[in-house]
């Protein structure tokens, strides 16, 4: 039976991986952060040398939003970086043949081409405000490249990266000032509807686009890529350019993303855009016709996500 690792199976990613494994013949691997520090060397060495593992999936991070990315930049990089490197060359050491590497669509530069190719890396400067988080996550792919270059004739290695748009889903964190905009407008929407409010504030214009994709989407892109054989694999991507975006291929405006959600949650109240806050970049859109050609399209519209997304929010509720 294959043995695999899934690091961050908490998160909104790693949980939703574990559930595509759920219906397979293959033995998940998990540890809380109380069984396992990933930031301890000397304790992932000990986990990988106990569990002698097939296949390994990074879905664990030190994430937040834009205010936590901005106040504590020492700690984004600095946990995320130590990580990817204890888990990717672990994973070396001790003989883990295939590895997936999530990163994230900001480790493209800023004011990148839309829609955004993976061969935009690195040609340009970051938004400033996630640096640090891009930064570790550039090295990640970089991590994952080098082994590859470096050992995977010898040693028959196979490593491999997906860079994500925004996601949402089940387990998405709907904090009132980390959340990012899906979770953010959905907690918004709802308590307006609980307490009868006759307006809700959206940030901005609600004139940019953003594209989003749902996490179980994701989940079974991540799947597929990690079971493309490996010469095909290597046919479709570049030995410094390896990594493959995964994207709806589609991108909403902030205002019919709000009007959408009003609709989903059922509130009859009107919209209010508080253009004295930020817009942010206008689009952010990927190109992720790598992973069509490859086979893998996302399935879940963005209207019947976010139903399924509402239903395990207030599902969520009635179980606090």
């Amino acid at each position: 039976m294959t043995k695999i690792f899934v690091a961050g199976h908490n998160g909104m990613v790693g949980s939703a991986i574990c559930r595509q494994f759920q219906q397979s013949n293959i033995e998940v691997i998990t540890a809380s952060r109380k069984q396992l520090d990933l930031t301890n060397q000397t304790q992932v060495k000990k986990f990988f040398s106990l569990h002698n593992l097939d296949q390994v999936y990074i879905a664990a991070a030190k994430v937040g939003g834009i205010y936590a990315n901005d106040t504590y930049p020492a700690d984004f990089i600095y946990n995320n970086l130590i990580i990817e490197c204890n888990l990717i060359n672990s994973a070396f050491n001790f003989g883990v043949k295939k590895l997936l590497f999530l990163g994230s669509s900001c480790i493209y530069p800023k004011l990148s081409s839309q829609p955004i190719k993976e061969n935009q890396l690195l040609n340009g400067f970051l938004e400033p405000t996630n640096e640090p988080y891009a930064i570790a996550k550039i090295a990640g792919i970089k991590l994952c490249e080098s082994y590859n270059r470096q050992y995977g004739d010898s040693h028959n290695i196979d490593y491999r990266c997906v860079m994500p748009t925004n996601l949402y889903g089940p387990g998405d964190n709907y904090h009132p000032k980390n959340s990012h905009v899906i979770p953010a407008l959905i907690r918004k929407f709802h308590e307006a509807k609980i307490n009868n409010n006759k307006t809700v504030s959206v940030w901005g214009s609600g004139k940019p686009k953003r594209e989003f994709l749902h996490v179980d989407d994701l989940a079974k892109a991540c799947l597929h890529i990690m079971n493309i054989e490996k010469g095909i694999y290597l046919q479709n991507s570049e030995a410094m350019c390896s990594h493959i975006n995964v994207g709806s291929g589609v991108d909403i405006s902030i205002n019919n993303l709000a009007m959408l959600i009003k609709q989903v949650v059922g509130f009859k109240g009107k919209i209010v855009f508080d253009q004295s806050k930020p817009d942010g970049s206008f689009q952010k859109l990927m190109d992720s016709s790598r992973a069509n050609s490859l086979g893998w399209k996302p399935e879940i519209d963005v209207l019947n996500g976010l139903k399924m997304t509402y239903l395990h929010y207030v599902n969520s509720l009635s179980h606090n």
